[in-house]
């Protein structure tokens, strides 16, 4: 058996020579300064010769040198609801590009475990946060900002921003149900009913479902109103009571597509057709909407747009090129037509 040699580390400087550069180019080149031009020629040579030699960064120096981390932690609440993955791939893009490296928290929707979520990012130190948070607050998140962590939240509607350097991407959540509503009313149906979670932003997508009842002149059935869990079995169950009612709706909008999905396999079980007997409308445009049967009619939110744009956001903190006080960021919707509706 013949003996590995183990080589030893390449260096800065191994780079600089096979680029034929300085070392502080390379070091430019590393650390994304943008304060100095490189030609994008001289950054490709670098970069190549960094994947020839094998060069490995050495993250522990490069923090020390600068005070930075290079991590960005993002909060999610529910890592199997498909509109995640979408959105954390459009933060990861981003970080990326500025060469920082990514963790992810789960929390399930819990306000202990978003708790957890903040104290572990403060702890384990990270130069940012992206994050989805239900229940905590701009006081809760303010010790990461008082320890010059920035922050950036998806939120369901627009916040109000003081002298805290907390910024926000946000989708006028009670707009985008309204709009998916009067798209049922104008196909015609008139008996709509909602599925719907209390967290989150569910709470706002039924005071955009309320809005276009009301301005049509009718009332909304409480039992209209189903509350269930954001998921499948959730979607299910609350179907199964609207199925119950006499007369039951002829058309459902649910507050996220994995509900709508859980309310067309409740359809089915019953022998009913969709949209033939009942519409079924979602809301979040995720993958598998586009291969559920019948395709799924709903509100696109772009979540790989929304994650980028929360992370150029978080990027401008870090690299001191935003404004002192909280920002707003409102991002567009679309109803997607399919055949559910």
């Amino acid at each position: 058996m013949s003996q590995q040699t183990i080589r030893r580390r390449v260096t800065q400087a191994d780079v600089a020579r096979a680029a034929g550069v300085s070392q502080a180019m390379v070091s430019y080149v590393l650390n994304g300064n943008k304060a100095i031009s490189i030609p994008e020629e001289t950054r490709q040579r670098i970069l190549n010769a960094m994947q020839e030699l094998g060069y490995v960064p050495n993250r522990t120096a490069r923090s020390l040198r600068t005070s930075k981390t290079f991590t960005i932690g993002c909060v999610i609440p529910d890592i199997a609801n498909p509109f995640y993955p979408a959105f954390v791939r459009g933060v990861q893009d981003v970080v990326e590009q500025h060469n920082y490296d990514l963790v992810m928290y789960n929390t399930d929707g819990q306000a202990a475990r978003e708790a957890k979520a903040i104290h572990s990012l403060l702890q384990g130190r990270v130069d940012g946060v992206i994050g989805v948070f239900f229940h905590s607050n701009a006081r809760d998140l303010a010790v990461l900002l008082n320890h010059q962590v920035a922050v950036v939240r998806l939120e369901a509607m627009a916040k109000r921003t003081g002298e805290l350097p907390l910024d926000n991407v946000y989708v006028d959540n009670v707009a985008a149900s309204r709009h998916a509503v009067n798209y049922l009313i104008r196909r015609g149906y008139q008996r709509i009913a909602m599925l719907t979670n209390e967290a989150g932003p569910g709470r706002l997508r039924v005071l955009g479902y309320r809005s276009a009842i009301v301005e049509q002149g009718q009332t909304v059935p409480e039992s209209f109103i189903q509350i269930g869990e954001f998921t499948l079995e959730g979607g299910m169950e609350s179907m199964q009571r609207l199925l119950e009612l006499n007369p039951r709706p002829d058309a459902v909008f649910a507050a996220n597509d994995l509900m709508a999905i859980g309310a067309i396999m409740t359809c089915k079980a019953h022998g009913l057709r969709v949209p033939e007997d009942i519409a079924i409308m979602g809301f979040d445009d995720i993958v598998t909407d586009r291969i559920v049967s019948p395709a799924l009619t709903t509100v696109s939110q772009f979540q790989s747009n929304l994650g980028r744009k929360a992370a150029e956001l978080l990027f401008e903190r870090i690299d001191g090129e935003a404004p002192p006080g909280g920002r707003n960021v409102e991002m567009p919707f679309e109803i997607v037509v399919r055949e559910s509706a």
